[in-house]
């Protein structure tokens, strides 16, 4: 019996063996870096839709230069707050008043003393003894615009309600308009618990 012995490998060829592996490893890694890169990019630019977008904006640098409010001050009596420079409130800085009250001025009077009561509800949650009255002078333009509005009495003995009812008419616009030019009402409104 006769032995054969295996074939010899074959000479230089396992150079190139080491050299097509180093390139398929090469190419291997170098495919899973771009594919790495590609998922990074893909997660920061993609948004879910549950999440709302919202612009960023820089910090206002004015924020910082508005003052703090006023503290509030004890009753000092009468106040007046006048409003010009539009032409709705022409007429308004005459010493007195020559118009009348219509019977809608009237009404619209009468309907903002009771809008004012809110100021009223608001203080009595906070102490349901209070109650009182408070008179509020109005001027009101030849237009039907207030050029005016003030506190002239209080007994409530808290001038943040009476402040509060002189500013419902402050910010009321426009009224139906006086006869005969501008007029000066006297608005007398009574707080008590439970009444309107």
């Amino acid at each position: 019996m006769t032995t054969s012995l295996p074939p010899a490998p074959p000479t230089g060829g396992s150079g190139k063996n080491i050299a097509v592996v180093a390139v398929l490893t090469l190419g291997i890694i170098g495919l899973l870096s771009w594919k790495a890169c590609q998922k990074q990019e893909v997660v920061a630019t993609t948004v879910p839709s549950s999440v709302p977008s919202t612009p960023v904006t820089a910090p206002d640098p004015h924020i910082d230069d508005v003052p703090p409010p006023p503290p509030e001050e004890p009753d000092a009596g009468p106040t007046k707050t006048t409003r010009t420079g539009t032409n709705s409130l022409a007429g308004c800085d005459m010493k007195t008043c020559g118009g009348t009250l219509t019977g809608d001025l009237e009404t619209a009077l009468a309907f903002r003393a009771k809008q004012a009561h809110r100021c009223y509800d608001q203080a009595l949650a906070q102490d349901s003894s209070l109650k009182g009255k408070v008179q509020i002078s109005v001027r009101i333009a030849p237009s039907g615009g207030v050029c005016s509005a003030g506190v002239t009495s209080n007994d409530m003995g808290t001038p943040s309600v009476a402040q509060c009812v002189a500013s419902v008419f402050r910010g009321s616009g426009h009224f139906p308009a006086p006869k005969g030019g501008c007029v000066d009402a006297n608005v007398p409104i009574s707080f008590v618990p439970g009444g309107r």
